[in-house]
């Protein structure tokens, strides 16, 4: 398969059949030795086939017509153990039969009602699992692995449930929900490295190693996390091989000494750039299906003080700009642009936000201007009733925040405001919830003004729903297995209005098409 150089929410996967399986992430956890081989997710979306699909629901179809073998409607069978095999006519007709039978048989007495799942921003992988199992050690991880293997189950990992594509959650499964993991273990004063168990989220992380670093004249601090929410886990942010605002930096492989994974055997791996570096280089973007990261030495930089430079300025030209203040010295920056379709300045017009290293001596302002919680919200809530008047007062308010000093790590701080949806769904009496759904286009540097001319016009034509964008930097990755940054991009992040109809998502999954 060609990789593509989209990163959408949700990736439709299209395989042969001998391969079907394997991106589907199906293993079976008492499989093959080879690295790789670990853990089963339910099929819960369609795979596309040379020989025709799995539809929703085949799995559990498979189970339940256990001595046919039969996918109903299906032109192949994915076998629990096996490859997958043609199935024949007669084959098919017999499982037909006794699909219809088991339908028609009284119903069995009813399970309890599992826990149902969700990721929090799309909200729209619900998913019934098993049991939902918090570990407080990679010890317990061991024998959570080790016991669903014995027992033929399989398993799925989560953390902060922010990202979308479902990965993170499988049908049936247990569920191991590693937050309880979150304590910083040891910081190399000398080094700057920390080392932290996986399920600690972005804030805790930073408060830790804060305390551990009280009245130290030069402090280490992190080089970059996920931008526009703290509740990620360490673990998470190297399932996707994340990045942030940096302004020369790479994904966040780059800034991994190591980590210990759990494998499908129930073994503690440690795996770094001498040790086990086909696992490193897999499970950093591999979406949680190599193991569970239990730890990891994360590779702190120098805390420094940064001041906030922000201009209002056009899309064209916009990687010069950029070039510009990397060349300035400037460390990090984003530029944020119009979403309101009915301006001239839509997709046209941005705030550039950079931040330079200033002087330790130069001081933070003491009553600095900041959004909160509320302040978040009612911009949201702009950004889905008045989009021009929204960008007028996030512009405005960003203007006034020019000069202001920050510290380095904890600038990357951001407010997600949890639920908002709801409370815009109330207000408007919307006959359907909805949320939105990010995706992060990777373009071309030299590109990036012809891009957006052409989603202009898209979105024009086809009134597609923006409510944030950004303009970000990455570069070239030279070290994952599945690396998204093949080369140095400029990261387009749009976040779509999403109406939980059929028409409405839709909507949103033609607009990502084009994308």
């Amino acid at each position: 398969m060609r990789p593509l150089q989209i990163r959408p929410s949700s990736v439709v996967q299209r395989c042969s059949c001998q391969l079907a399986r394997v991106w589907a992430g199906a293993w079976k956890l008492g499989g093959a030795d080879c690295i790789g081989l670990l853990f089963e997710r339910r099929l819960r979306v369609s795979h596309t086939c040379r020989r025709g699909r799995v539809e929703r629901g085949a799995w559990r179809a498979l189970q339940t017509v256990h001595a046919s073998n039969v996918a109903a409607g299906a032109l192949f069978v994915l076998t629990q153990f096996g490859r997958p095999r043609v199935i024949s006519r007669r084959e098919f007709v017999a499982g037909s039969a006794a699909l219809a039978i088991a339908s028609a048989a009284p119903a069995a007495v009813r399970r309890p009602e599992l826990p149902l799942v969700n990721d929090i921003h799309s909200q729209l992988n619900p998913t019934r699992v098993l049991k939902i199992l918090e570990p407080k050690s990679s010890q317990d991880v061991q024998e959570i692995v080790r016991t669903a293997r014995k027992n033929r189950q399989h398993i799925s990992i989560a953390g902060g449930r922010h990202a979308m594509g479902g990965q993170q959650f499988g049908t049936d499964t247990l569920l191991i929900d590693i937050r309880k993991m979150n304590r910083v273990l040891h910081l190399d004063h000398d080094r700057g490295i920390v080392e932290v168990e996986g399920g600690i989220e972005w804030l805790e992380l930073i408060n830790g190693y804060l305390a551990l670093q009280d009245g130290n004249a030069q402090p280490w601090g992190i080089a970059q996390k996920q931008t526009g929410a703290d509740r990620l886990t360490v673990s998470g942010t190297i399932a996707a091989n994340a990045h942030g605002r940096g302004l020369k930096m790479k994904p966040f492989i780059n800034d991994i000494e190591s980590f210990t994974l759990v494998d499908a055997s129930g073994n503690a791996r440690t795996c770094s750039r001498t040790e086990n570096f086909e696992l490193f280089r897999l499970a950093q973007g591999g979406y949680g299906f190599f193991g569970v990261v239990t730890s990891v030495r994360l590779r702190l930089v120098p805390r420094t003080k940064v001041e906030r430079v922000v201009e209002v300025r056009e899309v064209e030209g916009l990687m010069q700009a950029f070039e510009k203040r990397i060349s300035d010295g400037f460390s990090y920056g984003d530029f944020q642009f119009s979403i309101d379709r009915e301006s001239k300045d839509f997709l046209s017009k941005g705030v550039f936000s950079c931040y330079r290293p200033v002087p330790m001596a130069t001081p933070t302002s003491p009553a600095q201007k900041e959004l909160s919680d509320e302040n978040w919200r009612q911009l949201l809530y702009l950004a889905h009733t008045d989009q021009g008047k929204a960008f007028e007062q996030y512009a405005r308010y960003y203007l006034s925040t020019n000069g202001q000093v920050y510290w380095s790590d904890t600038h990357q701080l951001s407010i997600y405001p949890e639920n908002y949806h709801r409370e815009i769904d109330a207000k408007l009496h919307a006959p359907y919830p909805a949320t939105e759904i990010i995706t992060e286009i990777n373009v071309p540097r030299t590109m990036l003004s012809e891009f957006f001319d052409e989603v202009r016009a898209d979105f024009r034509k086809n009134k597609v729903d923006l409510i944030y964008g950004t303009v970000r930097l990455i570069e070239r990755d030279d070290e994952s297995f599945l690396a998204w940054a093949k080369q140095s991009y400029a990261c387009t992040i749009f976040n779509l209005h999403t109406v939980h109809s059929p028409e409405g998502v839709q909507r949103s999954a033609d607009a990502f098409r084009r994308l």
